[in-house]
């Protein structure tokens, strides 16, 4: 028989890798697009209605493509639809969003410090500001705003600024910037599943019906597809921060969070712009690098712990773990070979916080992380590090008799 713990971290790390392989589709069709679009030419042959061309290489053959500004004079017998990527890009962050925070939102999601809040408030608050930001988004896109596509901007930048200071006064760090990035990712599928797809559609609708497509449609696609092309690499950035804690573990990370959203424009305004061939504004790689030394300046404040961690209450799984069998003898373990790192003051030379904030010099924080202790230093030797502290076998014979104590 599979041990439940064993089975649903190989069901978190293939739902993760099934994001990953989407979210590289999809990112990859929408930089190609946004290229391809800047780089298109005009040409003395080009038929009725088309915008542009571009010759383009690879494989080994040659493609030449053509751009219809709305539409072409009759609709074409096999037409390739780009939604699926998307699609799939977010139901499976979804999933995942749904198999590490809210399933372990005890460890992940909420931190009490900040906000007494039940798991299963947490989870509705995770849940609400996916819609509530995407309908907060869309109202202001048809407000009128989409005249001023650069005062849209600007407010859509302060949205997910508020957004990610209202989320870190509930969640973990953490959770907060992964959070504010599937907010983002919300708004960006949201995009193409209410906007985009059925602009086309009713397009292709008009086509085959002989109308003359009205061009609006096309324009409401190309503002939401611009905003889905600035806000790509901020997501990437999010979606990676719960790997660095200098990131998402200071009392600064929703300031990091609105400079990196500042670096994603400037780099895609850099490439946009040598797409189209206006230019090389090589100022953007400066200003880039001013956002960078910015978050690094910020990401050395320090890491924020309130509360009396001996006196923390503890409660489900971390509470079963602490009264399990064998308890003492792993917190001999674990203060012997991961505290020196894992520490609210690390003295590991080299280490100045928490690898991935995680802390284990108190009882609590041994219960707490008892199911990563299990699997990272009991049933495997991920930790430590190249096995530093000579950690021996019967050691994590120890970890794994005290958590199948625990029956969890």
């Amino acid at each position: 028989m599979f041990e439940l713990t064993l089975v649903w971290d190989w069901v978190s790390f293939a739902v993760r890798w099934l994001h990953v392989i989407t979210a590289i589709a999809w990112i990859g069709s929408s930089f190609y697009f946004i290229a391809l679009d800047l780089g298109l030419r005009k040409a003395p042959d080009l038929p009725v209605g088309a915008h542009g061309e571009e010759w383009q290489v690879h494989g080994g053959g040659f493609y030449h493509i053509r751009k219809f500004l709305v539409a072409p004079e009759s609709m074409p017998d096999h037409l390739t639809w780009f939604k699926w990527e998307s699609y799939s890009t977010w139901l499976s962050g979804f999933a995942l969003l749904m198999v590490v925070y809210w399933v372990g939102g005890e460890l992940y999601l909420i931190d009490q410090s900040k906000a007494e809040l039940a798991l299963w408030q947490g989870i509705l608050i995770s849940a609400a500001t996916l819609s509530i930001g995407w309908l907060i988004y869309d109202r202001l896109c048809k407000s009128g705003l989409a005249d001023h596509p650069t005062l849209l901007m600007v407010l859509l930048f302060v949205l997910l600024v508020a957004m990610g200071w209202g989320l870190n006064q509930v969640f973990t760090g953490r959770a907060m910037m992964l959070h504010l990035g599937a907010f983002t990712a919300t708004i960006m599928s949201a995009n193409v599943f209410f906007i985009i797809i059925p602009n086309q559609k009713i397009v292709v609708a008009d086509l085959k019906a002989g109308r003359t497509p009205d061009p609006k449609y096309g324009k409401i696609a190309k503002l939401r597809s611009t905003h889905n092309n600035y806000l790509t690499l901020p997501v990437i950035f999010l979606m990676l921060s719960n790997h660095y804690p200098l990131a998402f573990a200071t009392q600064y990370n929703w300031i990091i969070a609105a400079l990196v959203f500042l670096m994603g424009v400037t780099i895609r305004h850099y490439f946009n712009t040598c797409h189209a061939r206006a230019g090389n504004p090589v100022w953007t790689w400066a200003v880039t690098a001013l956002l960078f030394i910015g978050i690094i300046a910020l990401s050395s404040a320090p890491m924020e712990y309130e509360g009396d961690e001996e006196e923390a209450v503890l409660s489900g799984s971390a509470l079963v773990l602490a009264q399990a069998d064998g308890f003492e003898e792993v917190q001999e373990v674990v203060i012997g070979n991961c505290s020196m790192c894992h520490a609210r003051e690390p003295f590991w030379d080299g280490i100045r916080q928490a690898p991935k904030g995680v802390l284990l010099e108190t009882e609590a924080d041994v219960a707490r992380q008892g199911r990563e202790i299990y699997l990272q230093a009991g049933v495997t030797h991920a930790m430590p590090p190249a096995n530093v502290t000579y950690m021996e076998d019967d050691a994590r014979a120890v970890i794994r008799r005290w958590y199948r104590n625990a029956g969890i």
